[in-house]
């Protein structure tokens, strides 16, 4: 008994300090179905930053085969409403800018684009995030319909 009590003590203590250390980051799936899913799978469409932290770090991971070229993903933040604005304006500086228009004031953070088995990553002060309706996406043409979702401090 006493050493299922020690166990049980080990194993919260270990889950609790592995979640602290990662709260400040997250882990992204890009795919070739043009979606974001989390590690295990499952589509993406909230990323939740503690309040607690000062830098927040988004690392995605590319798990399709496909170019850059042909589908290339990022991760963009912007305020919402700014998503529109931001793809079009982005559209005529092309891929080798990741269809983002450069120092744009409306970006809070974006990754590099990538392909097919690639990483990337984005770090950011989560002070940046101001009162307000904020999302992510990716800015490769017609992928942010399906590749949004909400951004949001709690």
């Amino acid at each position: 008994m006493c050493c299922k009590k020690v166990l049980l003590v080990l194993m919260c203590s270990l889950a609790s300090s592995v979640w602290a250390a990662d709260s400040c980051t997250i882990d992204i799936k890009g795919t070739d179905l043009i979606t974001f899913t989390d590690m295990a799978g499952k589509p993406l469409r909230r990323i939740t930053v503690p309040a607690k932290c000062n830098q927040f770090t988004i690392n995605m991971f590319h798990v399709g085969k496909m170019p850059k070229t042909a589908m290339g993903h990022n991760v963009v933040i912007t305020k919402t409403a700014d998503i529109s604005g931001v793809i079009k304006d982005g559209m005529r500086y092309g891929i080798s800018k990741d269809y983002l228009p450069p120092k744009d004031p409306r970006i809070v953070a974006a990754s590099t684009m990538i392909g097919g088995g690639a990483k990337t990553s984005v770090q950011f002060p989560v002070a940046k995030i101001k009162n307000g309706d904020y999302s992510f996406f990716c800015s490769f043409i017609g992928h942010d319909r399906k590749m949004r979702g909400k951004f949001e401090i709690q």
